[in-house]
């Protein structure tokens, strides 16, 4: 069985210093542990394993004091938290462990970003590196594929996206099984235990919703009309589903046109199997009415993925005009401006909008197709 190397291994070596804590963040069942595991493999270090889901590992850290960390961190030089955000005060307890523990390394994990972030933000400024890991990414999959291989699962990549046990499974059916029960199981599981968060049908609604407007603009009060509820809670509960990796947003581009759409987001799902799992939707592309949206979100979390381990520093946009002028995908640098329109059909010719033209003339235009996509998230 294929082991996908992943694209962060490399940072742990030069992210992972004494005293220092390396945070490595992402959805549930993205590998963190695993990808751990295989680092702890080829490490020359004393490792404590610690997981922050079991109350009597978190019991271990609980009294901050010299003493108790001396005794826990004796003769070890690695100590490793899985899921850390379930630990109380975890920003406050890592701090003094770095801080008072000569030559200590950290590695904690975590699926959800707004616990891990609250708790370690402040107290670890300046004691900290962050990597993020998401479902496997092309990048990784080409480890094993020729192109011809890549050719031919490019079709379940859109159905069921990249979650590395998927790879266990040979049948399409035990590939739906597993996403559902990721849905069902996994997927809201740190929202639901955030406080206040009691109404999970609320936030599914709102995901099958944003699941039918992949590359359309999204409107909070419309959204809020329809599930029954205020246009913050709807704003709030969007934070959270990006907090946890479930969504990304995408906000409209504008520099010089008046009537240029900004005030408007896009949202996709950072893997096209949730999405689908999601709307329960698994039919065959050839079968499907919304494979442009397939293709859109794929190569817009493809690239994200990309940007993200290749440390490509760009900032995402759509741009779109009052008179229906737009392009899918946007990306700045310092002034450089690249604008991209995703193509399923490769004989569909696609042209740069009149209005952009002249209003970024610097700016350079690609259609990505099924000829050359390959190239933008690889």
């Amino acid at each position: 069985m294929n082991y996908y190397k992943r694209a962060v291994l490399a940072d742990f070596h030069s992210k992972l210093k004494p005293n220092k804590v390396l945070i490595l963040l992402g959805a549930r069942r993205v590998g963190k542990t695993q990808l751990i595991r295989k680092y702890l493999e080829n490490a020359e270090e004393k490792v404590l394993q610690l997981n922050g889901e079991d109350v009597n590992d978190a019991r271990l850290l609980e009294e901050r004091s010299l003493a108790n960390y001396s005794k826990l961190l004796q003769n070890i030089s690695l100590l490793v938290i899985d899921e850390a955000q379930n630990i109380t005060d975890i920003g406050l307890i890592l701090k003094f462990i770095v801080d008072t523990i000569d030559g200590i390394k950290v590695i904690a994990t975590g699926s959800s970003m707004f616990d891990l972030a609250n708790k370690l933000g402040e107290p670890l400024v300046g004691r900290k590196s962050t990597l993020y890991l998401f479902p496997l990414a092309q990048q990784e999959f080409q480890q094993f594929e020729n192109y011809k291989q890549t050719t031919e699962n490019l079709e379940t990549r859109l159905l069921y996206g990249g979650y590395p046990e998927l790879t266990h499974y040979e049948s399409w059916d035990e590939k739906k099984e597993y996403l559902k029960e990721i849905v069902n199981a996994y997927l809201l599981k740190d929202i639901l235990i955030f406080e206040g968060i009691k109404n999970a049908d609320k936030i599914y609604d709102l995901l099958r919703l944003i699941a039918f407007q992949i590359g359309k603009e999204v409107s909070l009060q419309e959204l809020g009309n329809q599930l029954q509820m205020s246009k913050n809670t709807v704003e709030r509960y969007l934070d959270l589903l990006s907090k946890v990796f479930i969504l990304f947003k995408v906000e409209g581009f504008s520099r010089n046109l008046r009537k240029e759409i900004t005030k408007s987001s896009r949202w996709y799902f950072f893997d096209n199997g949730i999405r689908n799992a999601i709307i329960n939707n698994f039919t065959t592309l050839n079968n499907r009415t919304d494979v442009g949206d397939l293709w859109e979100n794929y190569l817009a979390s493809e690239r994200m993925k990309k940007q993200a381990y290749q440390k490509m520093s760009k900032q995402n946009y759509f741009w779109r005009t009052y008179d229906q002028q737009e392009l899918d995908w946007l990306e700045t640098e310092a002034d450089s401006i690249n604008a991209f329109e995703f193509k399923w059909n490769e004989n569909k010719k696609s042209k740069i909008p009149i209005a952009f033209a002249k209003a970024y003339p610097e700016a350079t235009f690609e259609v990505i197709n099924k000829q050359n996509y390959l190239e933008f998230i690889t």
